[in-house]
């Protein structure tokens, strides 16, 4: 450096560095609100300010042992993540499908309750001296499984099953989908698993590789023209004479 920051320049490198918003910076490092924008790039125009700002980056880089190799690293392993890892669309069986006779299939817990459901009926009843109940109807049997595939010979759904989303086991994530996995958060609606912009990373790891070019360049078209003697010549989109 020419010369050593001045202590409000370095109030505004310390601010500046906390999020890199450089107007907030100003007003932090104590300059005017009024004026703090153009004081901010002001600041930011003068070699001094800028070298130690990238010499604190450095720094910083070097505590945490991050450079732009790895946040290149890390962009490339959330734009290859699987986002099936994280959650599934899959079709699974009704309650029909495998039902005895395909009629409605119960777990084995849910027959026990309602067996039990069914005999205290039956008590009540006999209590009151009530006309017998109807023997307990088993329909399809037990055995239902919401993971197993739609049976294609059920007659109630006909082989479509049941759509439904499985949320997987996020302790079991590895390699780029723990990147690509961001949280999850409850919501009237149920659990909501959070994810990285992936069109966002994309559009990010497109301009480091130099694919995209925001230039517009617009080029006037060539015109006929007549010149005094009524003859039409080609203008070279200048200006005319």
């Amino acid at each position: 450096m020419s010369r050593p920051l001045n202590p409000r320049e370095s109030r505004f490198v310390d601010e500046y560095l906390v999020d890199l918003k450089q107007t907030a910076a100003a007003i932090r490092a104590g300059y005017s609100k009024a004026t703090a924008r153009t004081t901010a790039c002001h600041l930011l125009s003068r070699p001094i300010v800028v070298e130690a700002i990238n010499e604190r980056m450095k720094e910083r880089a070097a505590r945490v042992r991050i450079d732009q190799d790895e946040v290149l690293r890390d962009l490339v392993a959330v734009f290859r993540a699987d986002a099936a890892s994280l959650s599934e669309y899959r079709r699974t069986c009704c309650r029909y499908c495998y039902g005895e006779d395909n009629r409605y299939q119960r777990t084995k817990g849910e027959m026990e309750r309602d067996r039990e459901a069914y005999a205290k009926l039956v008590r009540e009843a006999q209590k009151k001296d009530l006309e017998p109940l109807a023997p307990f109807d088993e329909k399809g049997g037990t055995g239902w499984d919401p993971r197993r595939d739609p049976s294609p010979k059920c007659q109630e759904c006909f082989g479509e099953g049941l759509g439904n989303v499985f949320l997987k086991d996020t302790r079991t994530l590895v390699g780029g989908d723990t990147r690509l996995f961001d949280g999850v958060e409850e919501t009237k609606e149920g659990v909501k698993v959070r994810v990285r912009d992936r069109n966002k990373v994309a559009e990010m790891l497109g301009r480091h590789l130099g694919m995209f070019n925001d230039k517009l360049q617009i080029t006037k078209p060539k015109a006929r023209i007549k010149d005094f003697t009524g003859r039409k010549k080609q203008n070279d989109g200048g200006d005319d004479e």
